[in-house]
């Protein structure tokens, strides 16, 4: 932050500005090499601190399914203030990059995350902190492993009481229960297997070779995480189908009349407000009126299974892009009643807020997907990879945005140079209507793809562990 705020301060680090948008300088080369290095900086920052955040901030609560009812509303409020967050960013921040400078715009946000950083270091004596127990990766290759190397062996026992347990090994990451035999993935049963060889190592002070023996906890952890897998990846598409759109309906609010009195026009970017609104006004009330409603019904304690609110999500995320591309079509055939098809710069007197419903649509959406996939993945990954499938969250959002680059740059190529659907100089004599369309059927075939895992998605297998004066039950 402190890298690209310095870039776009100094004069020497940044091109010329360019109000008319004519013959404009490009960037140097390195100037564009501090931008990146300050993006790539951003990005390590970002991978390292979004997945830890969200666990870390879990564990300070009990969030054990007998306690559901009270504290499961963790992710809500997790949401929310990220929805603040963000409302913030696009307003105050958006205000100051276009009235003041770009310096100050960045500026900001770089001091606020100072302030952040230190704030958390004076809090360090006050947190709960789980005890580290080496990497997972590790712990699914020896699980990956030992099923290779037996994989010669012959019938798998039929009771699964004769694979390998071991109480004490997996004493440090069972805190809050271990995960039992489950029947599916078989094969990866034969690593809990105990063969002779196995015997005769086995010692009683001394851990087996987790090379070659593992025991059926680890083994149900990297089948836990082999189901999360599927239903994770759902959230590929939907980003994908997203990411274009956020800048697509920024260049459409730029040709509409944003107007909200005759000297203030309402910044193109800040329009992303109604989604964020949208979010910060559902997420306490689908706390408070809509998990209690639905509780009558389903008996569970959030209302509805995490799956069923993903589903949920796709759905109302579809309905978002149907709106866009509606919206769209109305847009463009105002531009040709008054003939602007040709003038790519002029304002076409229709209000920007025609655009309002497909952010609220959006921002319903996100409470839905976006918590409903934060909490899958927290309650169902193994205790111990919390962080790493927190991770899957970004990971998926991160290969949505290159699919959606990809997506993109295939509309591009496919729909030619005299009626692109996605023009780069003049959006009025696009099709991009068409390419919401394209993108409202690609929601649809994901939907159909998710419906289909969720179905067949098994919950994993657990055993909760209680302790009460002293004595685990």
């Amino acid at each position: 932050m402190i890298t690209i705020t310095i870039s776009a301060t100094l004069p020497q680090l940044r091109p010329p500005p360019c109000p008319n948008r004519k013959n404009c300088l490009e960037a140097s080369n390195h100037q564009l090499w501090i931008l990146y290095a300050a993006l790539a900086l951003m990005s390590f920052g970002t991978g390292g601190l979004r997945p830890c955040v969200l666990t870390f901030a879990a564990d300070q609560f009990d969030m054990t399914k007998h306690n559901n009812k009270k504290n499961w509303n963790f992710f809500n409020w997790y949401y929310f203030c990220m929805g603040m967050s963000s409302l913030l960013a696009l307003t105050i921040v958006v205000y100051i990059q276009d009235n003041i400078s770009w310096g100050w715009g960045l500026g900001v946000p770089t001091i606020a995350m100072g302030l952040s950083l230190v704030a958390f270091v004076l809090g360090s004596s006050l947190y709960r902190k789980i005890k580290p127990n080496g990497s997972p990766f590790v712990r699914v290759a020896q699980v990956v492993s030992a099923a290779l190397k037996k994989r010669k062996l012959g019938p798998r026992p039929i009771d699964p009481r004769a694979l390998y347990e071991n109480r004490e090994l997996d004493a440090d990451i069972t805190t809050k229960g271990r995960l039992v035999h489950s029947n599916q993935f078989k094969w990866l049963d034969r690593a809990a297997i105990v063969t002779d060889s196995d015997t005769k190592e086995l010692k009683p002070d001394q851990k087996p070779n987790l090379w070659n023996l593992a025991t059926v906890h680890r083994v149900e952890e990297v089948k836990t995480i082999i189901r999360m897998l599927p239903i994770s990846s759902a959230s590929i598409l939907l980003v994908a189908s997203n990411s274009p759109l956020q800048s697509f309906t920024i260049q459409q609010a730029r040709t509409m009349d944003r107007n909200l009195t005759p000297a203030f026009q309402i910044p193109p970017a800040t329009m992303l407000i109604f989604s964020t609104l949208t979010a910060l006004t559902t997420v306490p009330l689908y706390e408070r009126l809509f998990v209690p409603f639905a509780r009558r019904f389903t008996g569970n304690p959030s209302g509805i299974t995490c799956l069923q609110r993903m589903g949920i999500g796709i759905g109302i995320n579809i309905l978002s892009t149907i709106a866009s591309a509606v919206i769209e079509t109305k847009r463009k055939s105002v531009a040709a009643e008054y003939n602007l098809l040709d003038e790519p710069t002029a304002v076409i007197p229709i209000s920007v807020f025609w655009l309002v419903p497909q952010y609220c649509l959006h921002g319903l959406a996100e409470v839905f997907m976006a918590v409903g996939h934060i909490e899958f993945l927290y309650d169902q990954s193994p205790e111990s990879m919390r962080s790493t499938a927190a991770a899957l969250y970004w990971i998926a959002i991160a290969m949505g945005n290159y699919v959606s680059t990809v997506m993109v740059t295939l509309v591009h190529k496919c729909s030619g140079e005299t009626r692109n659907w996605l023009p780069d100089r003049n959006l009025n004599r696009g099709r991009l209507e068409n390419f919401y369309w394209l993108v409202t059927g690609v929601q649809v075939v994901n939907l159909a793809y998710y419906v289909v895992c969720a179905w067949f998605y098994t919950y994993k297998p657990v055993e909760e562990i209680e302790v009460c004066d002293d004595v685990e039950i």
